[in-house]
């Protein structure tokens, strides 16, 4: 690549690690003009992946992210498509995302993540009960607080309060918000409510609690950073990106012809078309889980956690609305 190309390049992706949590839109805008400029640098594809994502434009995600994987031979965003994958209304292919990854390839964050928005998906197909016993892993009970600790216990208590168990749910969101100092999720604002305490707020806060605690259609509700330092150095954040302003126009217009015909804007020589339908197993394994669909070897160590295999879960598809997490 030719170096004033090069340094284009660059800055779009600059920009687009710049904005991406505070104007996702403005993010996809610079990097889709950098994808028009190196469709094939991993990196570019990464992040017209992820700025997809935080953007809502779940199907150019999904397309983008697929193609960053088979170009680098990583599963690193694998809870981002499947997350993507229930906000189209297709909880069954995330499911089928979880079942099918090489969790011992996985680091520990993507595993959590990918297991808390299978379980979700279990709940979109109104199998509240197998939620529960997805994440029924050890990691729930450890005594170590990793980043993904609050979330993990956020999702569990959310789980047990769709299926009535209240005063279990109120006990996990205090565990929630005892490891929650970053305010990851509204685990203290559930617990209060629990209480029947009301805290009244500015409409803002109101609905940046309700994108911390929603399901799919949430833009950004996994936690989805690139593998790739977009902004560069530490000092990137206080430097205005130098992109040429004419550019961004032309990457809207390219946004809305990809979400016009989806994966068409995925480059043929970059990734197959792998998108089949999936179907629910004919073992009925969406009505039931086992401590297979877990994240490790087993379940947790604690006895009131014990997973009963082979306990039937609510089948059907009743439930139409997405599952908080």
């Amino acid at each position: 690549m030719a170096k004033p190309v090069a340094e284009n390049v660059a800055r779009h992706l600059v920009a687009t690690g710049q904005l991406i949590d505070d104007d996702p839109a403005e993010a996809l805008a610079h990097a889709l003009a950098a994808r028009r400029l190196a469709s094939r640098i991993a990196a570019v594809r990464e992040a017209v992946g992820l700025a997809a994502y935080h953007a809502g434009e779940w199907q150019t995600a999904i397309a983008e992210l697929r193609t960053y994987h088979r170009m680098t031979g990583l599963q690193s965003h694998l809870a981002v498509l499947a997350d993507c994958e229930r906000a189209l209304g297709r909880p069954e292919r995330a499911i089928d995302l979880f079942r099918g990854a090489d969790r011992d390839a996985l680091d520990p964050a993507t595993a959590i993540e990918l297991l808390i928005v299978a379980a979700g998906a279990r709940g979109d197909l109104g199998q509240k009960d197998a939620a529960v016993a997805m994440l029924q892993v050890r990691e729930l009970t450890s005594d170590a607080t990793e980043a993904w600790t609050a979330r993990l216990r956020y999702a569990y208590a959310d789980a047990l309060l769709a299926v009535g168990r209240r005063e279990e749910a109120r006990e996990w969101f205090s565990r929630a918000a005892e490891v929650d100092a970053e305010g990851d999720t509204d685990a203290a604002e559930r617990l209060l409510e629990l209480d029947g305490v009301i805290i009244e707020g500015d409409e803002e806060d109101e609905e940046s609690a309700e994108e911390i605690a929603a399901g799919p259609g949430a833009p950004g509700a996994v936690p989805a950073r690139p593998d790739t330092d977009l902004v560069g150095d530490d000092d990137a954040g206080e430097r205005e990106p130098d992109v040429p302003a004419e550019v961004l126009p032309e990457a809207a217009a390219e946004l809305d012809e990809t979400a016009a015909d989806g994966d068409a804007a995925v480059d043929d020589a970059d990734v197959p078309d792998d998108d089949t339908d999936a179907t629910d197993d004919d073992d009925a394994d969406l009505a039931t889980v086992t401590r297979d669909d877990a994240v490790g070897s087993g379940g947790a160590d604690d006895p009131d956690l014990a997973v009963r295999a082979g306990a039937e879960a609510p089948a059907g598809h009743d439930e139409t609305g997405p599952v908080a997490r």
